[in-house]
């Protein structure tokens, strides 16, 4: 089997269909000089037939694995599981098209008991090397185990309140080591955790197995990708952003996907690995503190964010790390964005001499021009709440906790609000019912986020003066006491949060809409009358916005 190779200067383009678009994407990225991690990659064509268990499939998985892996070797100087200089990798999931935290991804494999005491030797840090032996064990028993994570977040809450810290990220070197002991106690002899290709084979199957999950079958069904064929596998050397706190990952869109602005969003964790911020689990900092920080990375990333934009002539979400100050490039893909966001966005593309405004007219084709409407409360007072806006729009809903309780509100006819402690892809089905989300953590450039972007739903996120009990079917929102089936209104513009039943106003970019008036020679489309209702707000339709 032929294996695609990305890092060995040859400097090559491969087709999406062939290697899944984020791998396209990393190789274009290589083509143009940016820093990013070498690669390997298995094809799309191979994803059927390892699922299905076919022979002939098996062996090439397992020939392109050593092949791969005998190719980073050479490029890195590092060895796969080594006591001394190890190499650890990614093992990434990349279908044709973007399907944002809907496939599997596991980090940190190859991290053997032996790999860990040669990353203390390489670094010095037995801080960061416990912490990835300890999240490689939790990944892999999730994703290619399928172990259920509440065994691994109760030793986690032990461990924590036993050290008399916050959360995970306060835990020193010693606590980690004997939170990794804790976790290869719970996965006994079931994850091959000192032999690293069976790490990898078995991290491969997984991700390849991921194409057929329920959240990623549903999302296919929703966004009317159902022709897919399967997904890539791409194992990437892993770069670390747990390595201290000149070192993290984030999330940077080259403008703003919630209302269009043409200023860059940038969302960072210090000592964290990527999963740490698209997950949804943390709230992440800004591009101020990044600035503060690193101020020459902050830079760095400023420049590669406007040259993918000039490269794609769109608008690009990138994800990066940062490894003692040195930044990395892991992917980019074209932003999902709102339907509000699409249309600023092209018009301010063809502003700027990157697309045509036929160009324009084809990526606003079909867009819901309801959808666009500037919405507002009226009359809606002083929010009770406040946390980050991360879809724009206002939505007006009863309050539901879970997607269960989403859909069978939702089946009554009231527009909902999901209100969740968290927001992560799993809840694509609660996200497809739901007029708008409001989380009490996470930030705008998680995974789900982006989701909701995609789905034109409103979006607050982090808003941490929310205490969500999914079970006792209540929240208690700052001072207010909520309970299921609950009115409240959320801004996802202002990221505010408000009790009852607000009243909506639809305010329509006449001026854009004229300008695409004019692009189309002047005649016209038909638009629909402005309204002044919570129904027309609160159940917008998904635009289908072509790539």
């Amino acid at each position: 089997m032929q294996i695609v190779r990305i890092g060995d200067g040859s400097a090559k383009r491969h087709s999406a269909e062939h290697i899944g678009a984020k791998a396209a994407n990393l190789a274009r990225m290589a083509v143009l000089g940016l820093p990013v991690p070498p690669a390997f990659v298995l094809p799309v064509k191979l994803c059927a037939a390892v699922i299905d268990g076919d022979p002939h499939a098996e062996r090439n998985l397992i020939d392109g694995l050593k092949e791969g892996i005998a190719f980073l070797e050479g490029v890195t100087g590092k060895r796969f599981g080594d006591r001394r200089e190890p190499l650890l990798v990614s093992v990434r999931s990349g279908a044709a098209r973007s399907m944002p935290g809907m496939l599997d991804t596991i980090l940190d494999v190859g991290c053997t008991s032996a790999a860990v005491h040669g990353l203390i030797r390489m670094t010095g840090n037995p801080h960061f090397a416990w912490d990835c032996r300890r999240r490689f064990l939790e990944g892999y028993a999730s994703v290619a185990l399928g172990y259920d994570p509440a065994p691994f977040g109760a030793e986690l809450a032990h461990i924590v309140a036993g050290e008399g810290v916050e959360s995970d990220r306060d835990l020193d070197g010693e606590a980690l080591e004997r939170l990794a002991a804790a976790y290869q106690t719970l996965v006994a002899d079931d994850c091959p955790s000192e032999d690293p290709m069976a790490q990898l084979l078995g991290a491969t199957r997984a991700v390849y197995r991921s194409w057929t999950s329920e959240r990623a079958c549903a999302y296919r069904r929703l966004e009317q990708l159902e022709h897919l064929r399967g997904t890539a596998v791409a194992i990437q050397a892993m770069v670390f952003g747990n390595r201290g706190l000149t070192s993290g990952a984030g999330v940077a869109f080259s403008r703003d996907p919630s209302n269009g602005a043409a200023e860059p969003v940038i969302d960072v964790l210090f000592d964290a690995q990527g999963e740490d911020v698209v997950s949804g689990r943390v709230t992440p900092k800004t591009e101020a503190a990044l600035a503060s920080s690193l101020p020459a990375v902050a830079s760095q990333l400023r420049e590669i964010l406007a040259q993918l934009e000039r490269e794609y002539e769109d608008v690009q979400d990138v994800e990066f790390t940062i490894e003692n100050g040195r930044l990395w490039i892991l992917q980019t893909r074209a932003a999902k964005r709102t339907p509000r966001a699409a249309l600023r966005i092209a018009i301010d593309l063809v502003h700027e001499g990157l697309i045509t405004p036929q160009e324009a007219l084809r990526r606003l084709h079909g867009l819901n021009l309801d959808a666009v409407a500037h919405a507002r409360l009226a009359e809606a007072g002083d929010p009770i709440a406040r946390g980050k806006g991360a879809s724009s729009g206002i939505a007006v809903g009863r309050v539901a906790f879970d997607s269960a309780s989403a859909e069978h509100l939702a089946g009554s006819g009231d527009p909902v609000i999901l209100v969740r402690p968290t927001m992560t892809t799993d809840d694509v089905k609660g996200f497809a019912v739901s007029a708008g989300i409001l989380t009490a953590i996470g930030g705008p450039t998680a995974h789900a986020a982006l989701v909701a972007r995609q789905m034109a739903k409103p979006c607050v996120v982090g808003c941490d003066s929310i205490v969500v009990d999914v079970s006792g079917r209540r929240a208690q929102i700052a001072a207010a006491a909520v309970e299921e089936g609950d009115w409240i209104s959320i801004d996802g513009d202002a990221g505010a949060v408000y009790l009852g039943r607000g009243k909506v106003v639809i305010e329509r970019p006449e001026a854009e809409l004229a300008e695409l008036d004019r692009w189309r020679g002047g005649a016209g489309v038909a638009r629909p009358a402005a309204a002044d209702s919570e129904t027309k707000a609160s159940k917008l339709d998904h635009a289908q916005l072509k790539p």
